[in-house]
């Protein structure tokens, strides 16, 4: 992988060659088609230079120093259709005069990229591709659009203008999984939100195991697409919402463009990183390769990751469009165990295991068609499939490592497959706001493979052998395998009725039938006080569980003009138990064998819109439902009676208890405001750009109606009740630097809000925390681009986690101050 290094080098020298040369400009006016006016704000891009200007208030644009040649020009404004046109640079400048029409149509998904100039994010369109977010809470993250650090993926900085997200810090810099959560649900693996890439699902088991132990890197992607709770009509029943990784593809006007991107930082860590994308007649394609490894920051924090990505698009006809996409992720991770409270205290950076370790082998495949059947009639349809194996190994029982123990060992094999399939149609086009109707089914088979016991090798082992041990008749006994096949069949429609050429009204619909299966057996543990082991039982079971169910949900939106939007929704949702929340990782932590699925509903309200690239804002009012909500009390005593499923023998025993807490409520307010000071002074002509970002939400999130008085009106555990975000951003000439600052505020780690930590630091409150970041991008030429970054730049000591089981047991400390340095390269 590190020949990577070799090819900078000669890009490096070939650069020695290369003069830049004055070129010649491109300029015109950007007008409405429908009464002539001038089009302030539009955006105007030579997206194969990177080249893109806005309009002034006469609707007037030039670009600069072109090189002789022929370019696609591609104008957008919001409301307005985005063209692209071919032009012809000569030995003279040149002019171009552009008339846009209105947007009323359903945009093309295969060939809509984003090309307006943003503050790095911006919402999507009431229909954006096969999709319906009129009325909905939506927020797309631009990546080339803001500063941040990618090599690590560093979730706080390319997530910092999401309003109300928590979260975890807990992979050592590596910036390998994901861990988000918003509006007070769980961060862990995204879980509650449905993640998907370009569209198809991503992560192990979308109905038993929605867990992502797959990012896609961010050098890789051209945007990230959120949308929240009321997305459980269209994309699954999620309580969070959406994430849609949305990959780059190969540049329309080149036939190949090569980025080489090196980068190097604290702790060893090193990222090559080459892409290469073109359009050859009607074939675009676009390859990725990726190679990440460091030591970390703590001790046994080893890690080493290969990603590759490649996509492939033919549009064989002005109709059709076929994409084939493969993506294949690999990774090994030390894990240095997680601290008690006292050792986190006294050394944050110590390690409390050296035989843990995680591997990841993840393969993803999917084939998306395009094809419009009718100009006002268009189908998408999605085939994709996960091959995956996860597996974990070590000692999770105690904080500090017992060496004289085995290690347990567990793995899950993933084996995916299913289709998407979208119609949208567009009706009463005479009209100059015509309906849209989006209806869909989508199948979905799963099957996962879990097996747990004891590592292959003795009690001093130390190495990354993931290998059953099944020796003797107690390992057999303590040895687990189970099959979870699961089975989804989905209906969902949605329709945009406008009822005036401002109000529009969003309902929707969507049917499930589920069937999942466990089958398998497992090693039953008699004990009594103090966990003395009294006897093995060898259990075996065959489960099913089937329901059917329908969901509904309801959408508004007002548009006062095109910078001001009122909008609110409200939608059902649905979480069936998972095959996590029925399984014992920890042996110290009991699951209630009576677990209940867990509904609920959505709904905000919120008003936002923006002032051409001025001043952008978004304001909402959020409620979360949740009934018979899964969570962890720690208990003192815990009585089993002779018919749990888990233990045939009662006993009691200390530790803490997985079970349906009760229902619990999440109100809040979410803000987010990002105004360029600079242009606000000098107006559109300004020279220099100093924009201003805030981020803001309030959760209050409790548990309600229960008879229990250990969590009756307690807060939910993991929920901030204030998350506060701020940055400043200066760009000029070459260079574009953003500063970051970023608040937590305390949160429970348990149900019962317990005040003081336990021994093991699974459970007890995590203190306030706030961290700033320095991010900057120099443009040395049109070929070269040097990046850098300083993570925690004050140097805070603080953790975003306590776990119960992988990577822990116990607080996993976020990471020191770290620096890291990249060069790209860009040729084509």
């Amino acid at each position: 992988m590190r020949s990577s290094i070799l090819i900078t080098i000669s890009f490096f020298l070939f650069s020695s060659f290369c003069a830049n040369a004055q070129g010649f400009s491109v300029s015109g006016k950007i007008s409405a088609a429908a009464d002539g006016k001038a089009i302030a704000g539009a955006t105007v891009c030579i997206k194969s230079l990177g080249d893109c200007v806005t309009t002034d208030s006469k609707g007037n644009y030039q670009i600069k120093n072109i090189k002789p040649g022929i370019y696609k020009l591609t104008v957008s404004s919001f409301g307005y259709e985005t063209v692209t046109e071919e032009i012809s640079i000569t030995e003279k400048d040149s002019k171009k005069d552009i008339s846009l029409v209105t947007h009323i149509g359903v945009l093309d998904s295969v060939s809509v990229k984003a090309s307006r100039q943003t503050f790095g994010i911006t919402r999507l369109k009431d229909v954006d591709g096969s999709g319906i977010y009129a009325g909905k809470k939506s927020e797309v993250i631009v990546m080339k659009d803001i500063t941040a650090n990618t090599a690590t993926n560093n979730a706080r900085q390319i997530y910092s203008k999401i309003a109300g997200l928590n979260i975890y810090e807990n992979d050592g810099g590596a910036g390998i999984q994901l861990a988000i959560g918003g509006r007070g649900l769980d961060p862990n693996r995204v879980s509650n939100f449905n993640t998907r890439q370009n569209g198809y699902d991503i992560s192990a088991d979308a109905l038993g195991y929605p867990e992502s132990y797959y990012t896609p890197p961010t050098e890789a992607l051209e945007k990230i697409e959120i949308v929240r709770g009321a997305a459980s009509l269209q994309y699954g029943t999620q309580f969070g919402g959406i994430i849609n990784f949305k990959m780059n593809s190969g540049v329309d006007s080149e036939k190949a463009q090569i980025i080489s991107r090196v980068s190097g930082g604290s702790w060893n860590f090193f990222n090559t990183s080459t892409s290469a994308g073109g359009t050859i007649n009607k074939l675009n394609y676009y390859a990725f390769i990726q190679h990440k490894s460091g030591d970390g920051w703590r001790p046994n924090s080893q890690f080493n990751s290969n990603t590759a990505y490649f996509s492939s698009t033919l549009k064989a006809s002005s109709k059709l469009a076929i994409t084939v996409e493969y993506t294949h992720m690999d990774y090994l991770e030390h894990q240095p165990g997680g601290l008690s409270d006292l050792m986190f205290a006294e050394n944050p950076d110590s390690s409390t295991k050296t035989r843990n370790w995680f591997k990841v082998n993840w393969n993803l495949g999917a084939v998306l068609v395009d094809y419009n059947i009718a100009k006002n009639l268009k189908l998408n349809s999605r085939f994709f499939g996960l091959s995956a194996e996860r597996s974990a190994l070590g000692n999770i029982v105690t904080v500090l490592d017992d060496t004289t123990q085995r290690r347990q060992y567990r793995t899950d094999n993933y084996t995916n497959w299913g289709n998407e399939t979208r119609l949208i149609y567009t009706y009463n086009t005479k009209n100059d706001d015509p309906s849209v109707l989006l209806a869909g089914i989508r199948y979905y088979n799963g099957y996962t493979d879990r097996q747990i016991g004891y590592g292959n090798y003795g009690s001093g082992a130390t190495d990354a052998d993931f290998a059953f041990d099944k020796s003797n008749e107690y390992d057999s006994l303590s040895y687990s395998k189970y099959t979870f096949p699961s089975h989804n069949i989905a209906l969902f429609a949605e329709n945009i009725f406008h009822i005036t050429p401002k109000l529009s009204i969003i309902p929707g619909i969507r049917y499930e039938d589920l069937v999942t299966h466990a089958n398998g057996f497992y090693n039953d543990i008699s004990a009594g006080l103090n966990l003395t082991v009294t006897g093995n039982t060898l259990v075996t079971e065959n489960r099913t569980s089937s329901r059917s169910f329908l969901i509904g949900g309801i959408g508004f939106s007002y548009d006062k003009s095109n910078s001001l939007q009122f909008y609110a929704s409200i939608s059902q949702n649905y979480r069936g138990i998972n095959f996590n929340d029925m399984s014992i990782v920890n042996p110290n932590i009991y699951v209630d064998p009576n677990l209940k699925d867990e509904k609920g509903y959505s709904a905000d309200i919120g008003v936002r819109g923006h002032l051409s690239d001025i001043f952008t804002y978004d304001v909402s009012f959020f409620t979360i439902y949740y009934a018979d909500r899964i969570g962890i009390v720690d208990t003192d005593l815990v009585v089993y009676a002779a018919t749990d499923t888990l233990h045939t023998t009662p006993m009691h025993i200390d530790g803490a208890y997985t079970t349906n807490i009760s229902a619990s409520r999440n109100l809040g307010v979410e803000s987010f405001a990002e105004v360029d000071i600079w242009k606000l002074i000098k107006g559109s002509g300004a020279k220099m750009k100093l924009s201003v970002f805030s981020n803001l939400s309030f959760i209050d999130a409790r548990y309600i109606g229960s008879e229990e008085s250990a969590y009756r009106n307690k807060k939910v555990e993991l929920v901030p009740p204030v998350i506060f975000r701020s940055g400043i951003t200066f760009q000029k000439n070459k260079l574009t630097a953003t500063y970051q600052y970023s608040y937590t505020a305390q949160q429970f780690g348990d149900a019962t809000n317990a005040p003081t930590p336990s021994d093991n630091g699974i459970y007890g409150p995590i203190p306030a925390y706030y961290v700033m970041d320095l991010s900057a991008d120099y443009k040395l030429s049109k070929i070269f681009l040097l990046s850098a970054s300083i993570n925690n730049l004050s140097n805070n000591r603080y953790f975003t986690r306590r776990a119960d089981s992988y990577p822990g047991p116990g607080i996993i400390p976020a990471d020191a101050r770290s620096f890291y340095l990249t060069l790209q390269v860009k040729l084509q």
